[in-house]
């Protein structure tokens, strides 16, 4: 008999601020920012297989099988671990792509969670967190489940317990290029360092992508614009949603329910720790 399917939550992410403090010899940029994780997003659905063969059982529109991070995900945890099962992937894909909600990272990080349960590799987290950041800066932060300061590349992580917050975000259905973004000339690069106190404090906010997306993504622009009717809006990473915090879900519905037509509105709470975590505590107990 087939082995069952097991189901992983890959919740999406905002950034509370995004700043970048340089630019590292090898390329890469110096970030802070802050990691809001909700309650909402993905989910990834795991069968064991008994022939070592990873394969993705539903396509996803726009990305190939060989880049898909779940597939990656699942063929770096087998080579890291020389675990000789395979697994079949489903994923019932609700975050948009290019969003900057951190929809590919997430369902990478489930996968690797998911399938340290399923094929009882018992890697750990701190091995996982390890793994996901050879697939990429923002896979750790799912990994350990936990809203964060960050540091560094986006891996260097201080938990954090953040105010009771509803969310509004916004689709604009306009995806942004994050490695484009990186590249463009006038993009900030030598904000002033911050610490979590200046955070808490309410002296840190801005994304510095928010202008150059703004510029290059009209339709970002206008979903940025429509949001600011209801409060703070700000840009999430390096993608083309947009959100603002309220102090209710009753209150995000009913602003959401005011949505343009050519946008797409959702909401969600903003939660400390990742429903993963609980889905792996569950999984630990059967």
């Amino acid at each position: 008999m087939p082995a069952a399917w097991s189901q992983w939550p890959a919740p999406a992410k905002l950034n509370l601020f995004l700043h970048i403090t340089g630019r590292r010899e090898d390329g890469y940029h110096e970030l802070e920012t802050v990691f809001q994780l909700l309650d909402r997003g993905d989910r990834v659905r795991l069968r064991r297989r008994d022939d070592g063969q990873v394969r993705r059982v539903r396509a996803l529109a726009g990305v190939a099988e060989a880049d898909d991070l779940t597939v990656r995900a699942a063929q770096a945890l087998r080579a890291a671990t020389g675990c000789r099962w395979g697994v079949d992937i489903e994923l019932d894909k609700h975050i948009p792509l290019g969003g900057g909600l951190g929809g590919g990272s997430s369902d990478a990080a489930s996968v690797l969670v998911g399938l340290d349960a399923v094929w009882d590799t018992a890697l750990g987290e701190d091995a996982l967190a390890e793994l996901g950041s050879c697939l990429g800066a923002d896979v750790p932060v799912f990994v350990r489940g936990r809203s964060a300061w960050a540091t560094g590349v986006g891996d260097r992580l201080t938990a954090l317990e953040l105010p009771a917050r509803s969310y509004v975000i916004v689709d604009p259905q306009c995806a942004v290029p994050t490695a484009a973004l990186f590249q463009v000339p006038e993009l900030t690069r030598n904000s002033t360092p911050t610490t979590i106190a200046d955070f808490r404090a309410g002296a840190v906010s801005g994304n510095v992508f928010a202008p150059v997306v703004r510029k290059r993504f009209a339709p970002v622009a206008a979903a940025l614009d429509w949001l600011g009717r209801f409060g703070d809006a700000q840009l999430s990473g390096s993608g083309g949603c947009g959100f603002v915090a309220v102090a209710s879900m009753t209150q995000a519905e009913a602003i959401a329910r005011q949505c343009p037509p050519q946008f797409r509105a959702w909401v969600a709470q903003g939660v400390d720790e990742s429903p993963l975590l609980a889905a792996r505590r569950a999984w630990r107990r059967d």
